[in-house]
């Protein structure tokens, strides 16, 4: 049997965004059998300060905890690291750093797949850590693309959505605010936006429960497909980006 690089997994930012990844693994890898899947480790840390309160109002740093996870996770035996949070990248240089095993960057990784696909305008939803910090900004003007951002009121909104909705453990669609978030994609794609960037883990989650139709892009998803071609393993759909 092929040996396949192991996968380690900085999880707990939240929960349910961990599982998310470690599903989109599972469901893309082209296994056979159980043993034809990739060995993945996780650390499910939810002891991990929030990376939107450290970077906004200088609350405890979630860097030393994310390290703590990442040392850990090597020791275990993976030889590849990635992480469950978008803000979290935020500390991707400090965190690489203090790790001996490569870790992919799940805005950057966003970034070459939507240049590959030809995207030039795309909206980002993501938490207010997220856009304060511009870490995606950052990664999509380098490849020439213009990153466009939710007007404050509906910023607002979709904190409403992560916050209080998915990390808060609602998982019926009743509960959720569909009509609103529509509203908001409409402002954006009248603004010129071509696609929607999900770059908040529990936003793809927050979707697939309200059943919303939209251009959307999931960066968890590029991850996950990154991290298995990374690890030397066939992916179910390809092509996939160079």
């Amino acid at each position: 049997m092929t040996h396949y690089k192991s996968i380690g997994i900085i999880g707990g930012m939240g929960p349910a965004a961990t599982w998310d990844l470690l599903k989109k693994i599972v469901e893309h890898t082209d296994a056979a059998d159980d043993q034809h899947h990739i060995h993945t480790y996780i650390d499910c840390n939810v002891s991990i300060p929030d990376r939107t309160n450290a970077i906004l109002y200088d609350a405890p740093s979630p860097l030393p905890s994310m390290i703590e996870s990442g040392k850990k996770l090597e020791q275990m035996g993976a030889e590849i690291l990635i992480m469950s949070c978008n803000t979290a990248y935020y500390y991707y240089d400090e965190l690489s750093e203090a790790l001996s095993v490569p870790m992919l960057n799940m805005p950057r990784e966003t970034a070459k797949y939507l240049n590959y696909s030809g995207f030039q305008r795309v909206a980002v939803l993501a938490t207010d850590g997220t856009v304060k910090s511009g870490i995606y900004t950052k990664e999509l003007n380098a490849l020439d693309i213009e990153a466009i951002y939710p007007k404050e009121e509906h910023q607002r909104l979709l904190m409403s959505l992560i916050y209080d909705g998915i990390k808060h453990g609602i998982t019926t669609k009743k509960e959720l605010p569909k009509a609103e978030l529509l509203n908001i994609l409409n402002d954006l794609k009248e603004r010129g936006a071509e696609a929607f960037i999900l770059a908040c883990t529990e936003l793809p989650i927050a979707f697939d429960l309200m059943e919303i139709d939209a251009n959307t892009i999931d960066p968890t998803l590029i991850l996950a497909k990154s991290a298995i071609r990374y690890a030397g393993a066939p992916l179910k759909d390809t092509p996939w980006y160079p």
